[in-house]
Formats: structure tokens, C-alpha cells, sequence
């Protein structure tokens, strides 16, 4: 714990720092009732697509295809009690992973061309947490100046269900592939299953049908029932909380303490002598310089 002027302020704290709690404060809060830990591997998802009749002639003539990257866009959850359970919950989560896609198409003067498409994957999962019980309801309004407050909207905040959390760390590209499936399936326009709120984060794909081989009427009912699949590692963590109010010990008021570091467009040249010239991006450090890398090699041989 360091001080200023005798005031103690942000960091850890030893006992004789204890002796200098002010008051008790009555503080509201998010409490953690209960949570989990997931580790998941979504193996052969299928990619869905804004508007798969454009992107399935690509995946129709492409030779093989590779995911470059993979982000959640947006997580939905629902909590509903468990019957005969009291004080537990289900949490029903839906992820939706934007997928980036690379398509290696064959051009018709020879050459490969490599076409980059978005795509989303969904993931659907499910847990028990406890939530405990509560029939409290929490409504909250805005200050109007000479007026009456406006309550905001959705003023209902909490009722006898706990809040879910979740919590995503940036999924793991592992792999994509093309199936060959027995029957066609496409919709048309944009796919009925991703949200408009989704797909608006798909950027639209111009594809040049110049540079690919025209369909050969043979085996348009073979290429028709091809389908791209994605492979993703997942990593979330999911909770349960409730709004509460908790007593705890108080130092004082928490003034910062340092000024802050400004740029200006009088001056930009001086902000950026403060940063430190980065070596580690011209030469990036080696093996046993790299934090965790000796451990995690181990670990791996162990595993074989």
C-alpha cells in the first residue's frame, strides 16, 4: 500500500494499514452467486452465410478452403429455474463466431485465386448455476430539470431471476473444410437463421464470376450439395449475479492521484517520443525468451 500525505491509496495492504479504515460503507453490487468455466471445441460447425446463393457458387468450384480468423460478435442468453431445484437456474447461451474465410478457386487461364468471405458460425450451450431467490423488483429513473423524472426504458432491471454473464475470450481457429452432403440445401437471400442484428456484421462479398470456370451441367447435382464446416476452440466463462447491497470497510474517497497523459494536435511529436522504440516487433523474441513457451513444449511432449 502507498500513501500521499498521509492518505493511503490503491494497491495491497498490510496490517498496519487496517488501522486507518475510515468507516463501513453500504455500497450495491453485482454479487457472484455462482459460475463455470467452459472449455469447447466446436468441431464441423456449419458456416452460414448473409447471402448464400452468391457465396455457393465460390464454395461449388473452390479446391480447398482455410479459416484465417475467428471473433463472437454477439452472445444471447436466457435464465429459467430448474424445476424441483430451488435457487438453481438453467443458462441457456447462443454464440454467434464470425468466421473469415479463405476459398482457393482455379482460374480459367490457369492460376489460383484466392477469394476472402465472412461467414457465421452458432454455438448453442447449456448450464446449471445456482442463483439463489429473490422476488425484489429495481426500477430506476433519469433527473429531469424542472420536470418529472423519466423512468428509463426497460425500467423493470431485476424480478426473481438472477443476471447471466458471459464472459468469451477470442475463439481459436482450428480448421474449415467443404462436405459433401446428399441433399442441396440454400436459401435464398440472406440465411433465415442469422438475425438482421447479425448479419448486418457480414461485409458483402464481391465475387468476379469471369475469373472462375462456368458450371458444367453434369455435376451441378454433385456440386450442389457441397457445405463449408469450421472447427473452433472456444474458451467462456458463464455466471450467475444479483444486485445487492454489501457492507464494506472504507479508506476514504478514491482521488486519482496521478495527472493524465494527454495528446494534442499542437505537439503530437512529443507524445510519441514518450513511447519506446518496440524491438521485440523487429525481432521477435525466441523460444526460450518467450514467457510460458519452455513450460507449455514440455507439457506437449508429456501429452504424446
Amino acid at each position: 500500500m502507498s500513501y500521499s500525505h498521509g492518505k493511503v491509496l490503491p494497491g495491497e495492504i498490510c496490517e498496519k494499514d487496517l488501522c486507518k479504515i475510515k468507516e463501513a460503507v453500504c455500497i450495491q453490487v453485482e454479487k457472484i452467486y455462482d459460475s463455470c468455466k467452459e472449455k469447447d471445441c466446436i468441431e464441423d460447425a456449419r458456416v452460414l452465410f448473409k447471402c448464400p446463393e452468391k457465396v455457393h457458387w465460390i464454395v461449388k468450384h473452390a479446391m480447398n478452403v482455410k479459416v484465417r480468423k475467428a471473433e463472437v460478435v454477439k452472445v444471447f442468453s436466457d435464465v429459467e429455474a430448474v424445476p424441483f431445484k430451488r435457487g438453481f437456474y438453467t443458462v441457456d447461451v447462443k454464440f454467434f463466431i464470425k468466421v473469415t474465410l479463405d476459398f482457393f478457386v482455379t482460374k480459367p487461364g490457369g492460376g489460383v485465386k484466392v477469394i476472402t468471405i465472412p461467414g457465421l458460425v452458432t454455438f448453442d450451450k447449456k448450464v446449471i448455476l445456482f442463483g439463489s431467490e429473490g422476488n425484489v423488483k429495481i426500477f430506476k429513473s433519469h433527473y429531469v430539470e424542472d420536470g418529472i423524472d423519466q423512468p428509463i426504458h426497460n425500467s423493470l432491471q431485476q424480478d426473481n431471476l438472477p443476471i447471466s454473464k458471459v464472459e468469451v475470450a477470442e475463439p481459436i481457429a482450428l480448421n474449415a473444410r467443404i462436405l459433401d452432403i446428399l441433399d442441396k440445401i440454400l436459401d435464398e437471400g440472406c440465411d433465415k437463421r442469422i438475425p438482421r442484428s447479425i448479419s448486418d456484421v457480414l461485409e458483402d462479398v464481391d465475387i468476379d464470376e469471369n475469373d472462375l470456370f462456368e458450371e458444367a451441367n453434369d455435376e451441378r447435382h454433385i456440386l450442389d450439395r457441397r457445405v463449408v464446416v469450421a472447427t473452433i476452440g472456444l474458451f467462456s466463462i458463464i455466471k450467475l449475479a444479483r444486485f445487492v447491497q454489501l457492507l464494506i470497510p472504507a479508506f476514504d474517497f478514491c482521488v486519482p492521484n496521478k495527472r493524465c497523459i494527454a495528446s494534442t494536435d499542437e505537439d503530437p511529436c512529443e507524445l510519441f517520443e514518450t513511447i519506446e522504440f518496440p524491438i521485440d516487433e523487429f525481432f521477435p523474441p525466441q523460444k526460450f525468451e518467450f514467457p510460458g513457451a519452455m513450460d507449455q513444449e514440455r507439457d506437449m511432449l508429456k501429452e504424446e
